[in-house]
């Protein structure tokens, strides 16, 4: 799941903390050009305050209207917007797209609470679980979660929503591509952490939504570990950093790890992993060296850009010859 859901469970604690109803708004499904896919999270108040994202726009103002004009009052129910709807027929979608969203009306008691801490936890941790709401009585609990499976499913009147362990990025040590690849993957959702053992360079590197921990990469990811939606990238060329990072990360299940390197630097990397690192081959497969997409990069940004891309191949399921 994206940081801007976690950020939207928490802004849902707080608001059922200080005693305020509210509106939980999942993604159920998208059809056509939608920029949210399934499972992503929108929470607002009666008052227009909200947080999160459906569309990035014009189906959040109809939303917002209809919430001020005391529509939505059942404890749940599936709104269409797009398309052919008749739920909300002024709404059009670009492209011709639609999408379903799951719309709980919640009161600030304790069983909301807890249910949203217990959520926050997921999403916080490593472990997955499934979110079932009744769209009967707006029942809502979470369940173990398969292995596998699709991020929503909805049998009669049951919703089942998958839900995990935040994106996160781990930017092992500071440089002019490290910059940048904070900059994209935080546009692009991922909780991004930098790590860097000088100070000098961490007081220095400030890009927004992004936390900076004075450390050597490799004893936070030793430390913190990572989860199956984490991705670590170590690109600063300094041996000390992205040989010590790699070796950390290959005992984590994180979904992508990749050190940047020519060919020739990588394959004397992989020779230095082998000797000295006592890593597998099959622990060196695991490894995207050089990293990145061939996009023929050369500047910090155009490097950056090859490196998320390849993240998100690589998310997505995607292999290289169907790019």
């Amino acid at each position: 799941m994206q940081h801007l859901d976690l950020q939207v469970v928490s802004q849902a604690r707080a608001w059922l903390s200080e005693g305020e109803a509210l509106w939980f708004c999942t993604v159920l499904s998208t059809f056509g050009s939608s920029p949210r896919e399934p499972g992503s999270l929108f929470v607002a108040r009666a008052n227009g305050a909200h947080a999160g994202s459906l569309s990035g726009g014009c189906v959040e103002e109809d939303f917002l209207a209809r919430i001020a004009a005391g529509e939505f009052q059942a404890p749940a129910m599936v709104v269409r917007y797009g398309g052919d709807s008749v739920d909300a027929p002024g709404v059009t979608l670009p492209c011709g797209g639609s999408l379903d969203v799951l719309v709980e009306h919640w009161l600030p008691d304790a069983a909301r609470r807890e249910h949203l801490a217990a959520l926050h936890e997921v999403m916080a941790g490593r472990t997955p679980r499934r979110r079932r709401v009744s769209l009967r009585d707006g029942a809502a609990s979470l369940e173990e979660a398969p292995p596998q499976g699709a991020a929503v499913e909805r049998h009669g009147d049951q919703v089942l929503i998958r839900v995990g362990p935040t994106r996160r990025l781990i930017i092992a040590g500071i440089s002019p591509v490290s910059r940048f690849c904070a900059e994209f993957a935080t546009a692009m959702g991922f909780e991004v952490i930098v790590c860097d053992p000088d100070p000098e360079a961490c007081a220095d590197f400030a890009v927004a939504g992004v936390t900076v921990r004075e450390v050597l990469p490799s004893l936070f990811i030793e430390a913190e570990g990572c989860h199956a939606a984490t991705a670590v990238v170590a690109l600063t060329h300094d041996p000390r950093i992205d040989d010590l990072a790699m070796m950390e990360a290959v005992r984590t299940p994180a979904f992508y790890i990749g050190v940047m390197g020519s060919r020739a630097t990588s394959a004397k990397r992989a020779e230095r992993l082998r000797r000295s690192g006592h890593l597998s081959e099959s622990e060196i497969e695991r490894l995207h060296m050089p990293i990145g997409l061939a996009l023929g990069s050369k500047t910090p940004a155009e490097i950056a850009l090859a490196v998320m891309a390849d993240i998100l191949r690589v998310y997505r399921g995607k292999g290289r010859s169907l790019l």
